[in-house]
C-alpha cells in the first residue's frame, strides 16, 4: 500500500514537470501562403540560441523554446519559397503555429541549339572506387561537390546526377538532390539550379545512384555548378539540434574521392551556413564522390 502510495507522489510531482517541459517546446507546421499545402523539409533555426529543427515531409515541426534570451528569430528557409523570420517573445503563441511562407517566382530556361550536334559530357568523380572515409550527416545538413567545367566545353542542360552511396549506415534512407550556382562567398554554394522537391532513396550502398534531371530543364553554368546530398527526415519523425552538442550520424553515407588537388566540397549546417572541407591525404584533397552528366554543345 505504502509503495502505491509513494508513487501516485511521485507521479504527482513529475506531472507539471511535464507539462513544463511540453511548455518549453516550439510547434508548429510551415505552409505555403497561397495553397496552404504543407512545405516538407524545411529547415528552422533560433538565430541567437544557435538551435535548428527541420520540418517532416508533412511541414511539421518541433524544437525547444530560447533558454539565452526571452526575445529571438525564428529564421524559416525552404527550397523555392523567400525566407522568413518570425519574432519570437514573450506573450505569442508558439504551440501549433501555423507559418505561411510565400514562394519564390522562378522561370527556368530551357536551352535551344541551333546549328550543332549535343552530346554527353561527364563532370566530377570519374572514379568507380571510393577512397577511405565516410561522410555522414544529420537531418538538414549536406554536403555539396563543384562539379567543374574544366575544358571550358560550351555546356546544355543537365541530364542526371550521381552519388556514391557507401555500403554502411542506412543507404535507403531518403535524401533529397540539390543543386547551386557557385556564387556566393568565396564561390559557395548559394543560388538554387533545382528549384523542386527531388527527394529519392538508393536501393543499396556500395555504388554509383543516379538520378534523371532532364524533365526539369536546367541550364548548366558554363563554369560548372554544385551537386549536393542533403539528409531530411521520413514518416512521422521529427528532428531538433543544438548546434553545441555533439555530432550525431544520420541515415544513408556518402562516400569521399581523392582525385582531385583542389578543395570542391562544401558542408552546409543549419544556423551556421557553408564552410569549406579542406581535408587532403597524399597531396588531394578529401571530395564528395559526386558527379554529373550534361549536354555539352558542338559547334
Amino acid at each position: 500500500m505504502l509503495q502505491r502510495v509513494l508513487s501516485l507522489f511521485a507521479l504527482a510531482l513529475l506531472l507539471p514537470a511535464l507539462s513544463f517541459a511540453q511548455d518549453a517546446k516550439m510547434t508548429g507546421r510551415i505552409v505555403d501562403d497561397k495553397t496552404k499545402e504543407p512545405i516538407p523539409f524545411a529547415s528552422i533555426g533560433l538565430k541567437e540560441e544557435q538551435t535548428g529543427a527541420l520540418t517532416n515531409e508533412y511541414g511539421f515541426f518541433q524544437m525547444a523554446m530560447p533558454q539565452k534570451a526571452q526575445q529571438d528569430s525564428l529564421i524559416i528557409m525552404a527550397l523555392g519559397y523567400f525566407r522568413k523570420a518570425v519574432l519570437i517573445k514573450p506573450g505569442i503563441k508558439v504551440q501549433d503555429m501555423i507559418i505561411e511562407v510565400p514562394k519564390r517566382a522562378i522561370e527556368l530556361k530551357n536551352v535551344t541549339v541551333t546549328g550543332g550536334k549535343v552530346k554527353d559530357l561527364a563532370l566530377g568523380s570519374k572514379s568507380n572506387t571510393p577512397g577511405e572515409g565516410m561522410i555522414q550527416g544529420m537531418p538538414g545538413s549536406q554536403y555539396a561537390f563543384f562539379v567543374k567545367n574544366d575544358k571550358g566545353k560550351k555546356l546544355g542542360n543537365v541530364r542526371s546526377v550521381s552519388f556514391y552511396i557507401g555500403e554502411n549506415g542506412f543507404p535507403r534512407e531518403p535524401f533529397r538532390v540539390r543543386l547551386y550556382k557557385a556564387d556566393g562567398n568565396y564561390n559557395s554554394p548559394n543560388t538554387d539550379l533545382l528549384t523542386e522537391n527531388i527527394v529519392v532513396s538508393a536501393p543499396k550502398g556500395g555504388e554509383w545512384y543516379t538520378v534523371d534531371l532532364t524533365q526539369y530543364n536546367i541550364e548548366a553554368p558554363v563554369e560548372g555548378f554544385f551537386v549536393a546530398m542533403e539528409w531530411i527526415v521520413s514518416g512521422d519523425n521529427f528532428y531538433t539540434t543544438n548546434f553545441m552538442d555533439n555530432y550525431t550520424p544520420y541515415g544513408q553515407i556518402l562516400r569521399p574521392t581523392f582525385e582531385f588537388k583542389e578543395a570542391r566540397t562544401w558542408n552546409y549546417t543549419i544556423g551556421r551556413g557553408w564552410s569549406l572541407i579542406t581535408l587532403s591525404s597524399g597531396g588531394n584533397r578529401y571530395n564528395a564522390m559526386i558527379r554529373a552528366e550534361v549536354d555539352q554543345i558542338k559547334d
